[in-house]
């Protein structure tokens, strides 16, 4: 075999079992069928000799290429490293590869690297890029391409989504700062576009109702990104029309980041003066100054779970879309304390059912 590449052929020649077999233990997907000692063998004989499976014959007859296209809006953000983490470490269990495009939230370029990786006929995307109403996915859907949304969701019925439980990650915000005293509290809100921007919001104004809070509209800032300047611009807002606040709730940890920035721009301790909860504990939000109390997001496992359920949509096109719901945990630092005396309620306009 001098100069030749080793065969499938050659494997199975080495072990002394068929052609057939060698292959089935060589593919992650079917190697249950194959006697685990058996298995072992044919695996080994196959790095001893350089063997390398020929991914594009396989894929031309069975027209699967193995390959998953996966859409990040932004590979900077700390929150998506994780969920790709979880993506690939599923999917390589099962003979994929992940091919991870960025969009830097750009529709055009979104557009242009989801036909490319059509054009290279991957098997199915992972989409952490969807927004509400999303054209290209919708057109995607009625092509019959197999999606699933990681993170979030669109308001377009059918396609599967694995997502934190954002309602009650923020539920556990408000109540611990009410519990903490506090009534002046504010909300900045992510891009409401998304659908964790949205359910946030949506969530944020239900937990104060529910608490008897009536905080005036200002109290609530959208920001125009899920950034850390993003955060500081709308902080500064805020804290423009409402000097009173006590606590801020932010829309995710990178907003939060900015949030306390500009209060130390502005001579506000935090959380002697205002207290600050994020979401989403990235990676080295307790060692923030000061360390962030959050709303913990299971990130690996959504991966791990939104590849799980792209092959199951693989394995059955026809089968009925559903959400996975991840709990979210509310985790508390030093960025939270109770609610300071001498401000009271009017001062930042908040009134009481």
């Amino acid at each position: 075999m001098s100069g030749t590449p080793p065969t499938l052929d050659d494997v199975a020649r080495a072990v002394g079992v068929h052609k057939a077999t060698a292959s089935r233990a060589l593919n992650p997907a079917t190697r249950s069928q194959v006697n685990p000692e058996t298995a072992r063998r044919i695996t080994t004989a196959a790095r001893r000799l350089g063997y390398v499976p020929n991914t594009l014959a396989r894929g031309l007859r069975t027209s699967r290429t193995t390959a998953i296209g996966v859409l990040i809006p932004d590979l900077t953000n700390p929150l998506f490293p994780p969920i790709v983490r979880g993506i690939q470490d599923r999917l390589d269990a099962h003979g994929y590869t992940a091919l991870l495009v960025n969009t830097d939230g750009d529709e055009d370029r979104e557009r242009a690297q989801f036909s490319d990786l059509e054009s290279r006929r991957a098997d199915g995307f992972i989409v952490a890029t969807a927004r509400r109403v999303h054209p290209l996915l919708a057109e995607a859907l009625a092509r019959g391409t197999a999606l699933v949304t990681v993170n979030r969701t669109t308001d377009l019925p059918g396609i599967p989504a694995v997502v934190s439980d954002d309602a009650d990650g923020t539920a556990q915000a408000v109540g611990h700062l009410t519990a903490l005293g506090h009534s002046l509290i504010a909300h900045l809100a992510g891009p409401q576009d998304v659908s964790t921007g949205a359910v946030r919001t949506q969530a944020f104004r239900h937990c104060m109702d529910a608490a008897g809070l009536r905080p005036p509209p200002e109290s609530v800032v959208v920001c125009t990104a899920y950034t850390e300047q993003a955060g500081r611009e709308a902080t500064r807002r805020l804290l423009g029309a409402c000097p009173g606040i006590t606590a801020i709730v932010a829309g995710n940890d990178l907003i939060a980041l900015g949030a306390l920035a500009e209060l130390a721009a502005q001579g506000r301790s935090c959380p002697r003066d205002v207290s600050v909860v994020g979401f989403n504990d990235m990676p080295f939000a307790d060692r923030f100054q000061p360390p962030l109390t959050t709303v913990r997001v299971p990130h690996h496992e959504m991966g791990v779970q939104s590849a799980q359920l792209l092959l199951e949509r693989l394995l059955e096109p026809q089968a009925l879309p559903r959400t996975v719901l991840l709990p979210a945990r509310l985790v508390v630092r030093g960025s939270t304390a109770p609610a300071p005396a001498g401000f009271p309620d009017r001062a930042a306009g908040i009134t009481r059912a």
